[in-house]
């Protein structure tokens, strides 16, 4: 049984950063994805990136944040983090981080299992 839990987030003032983190268990090896999806209210749940935790560690993104966004992985308990900087009111949200085993999709329908969800918040 796979349990993903998400912690982070929170409220911040435009240009500020934000931390979250995701952390998986239940997995057999550490052969899976970790990536980072964003709801923005009243719309569609949309791919922020992602990471392999077998892989070299380096992580995909989407093109409307890279640059702005960064996963991470801890290698020492394969937590994945998520750094938002220079926030807009527009990345508002509620951020969810998903898993599945193999490699990353930017697909909401690809990914099994999920964490609750942190809402990101972020004001003028």
């Amino acid at each position: 049984q796979v349990s993903v839990v998400e912690t982070g987030g929170g409220s911040v003032q435009a240009g500020g950063s934000l931390r979250l983190s995701c952390a998986a268990s239940g997995y057999q090896s550490r052969a899976y994805c970790v990536a980072w999806f964003r709801q923005a209210a009243g719309k569609e749940r949309k791919s922020i990136g992602g990471i392999y935790v077998l892989g070299d560690s380096k992580a995909y993104y989407d093109v409307s944040v890279k640059g702005r966004f960064a996963i991470s992985l801890d290698q020492a308990d394969d937590t994945v983090y998520l750094e938002l900087n220079g926030l807009s009111p527009e990345d508002s949200g509620v951020y969810y981080c998903a898993t599945r085993t193999g490699g990353c999709y930017p697909t909401t329908s690809q990914y099994n299992d999920w964490g609750q969800g942190r809402q990101v918040t972020v004001s003028t």
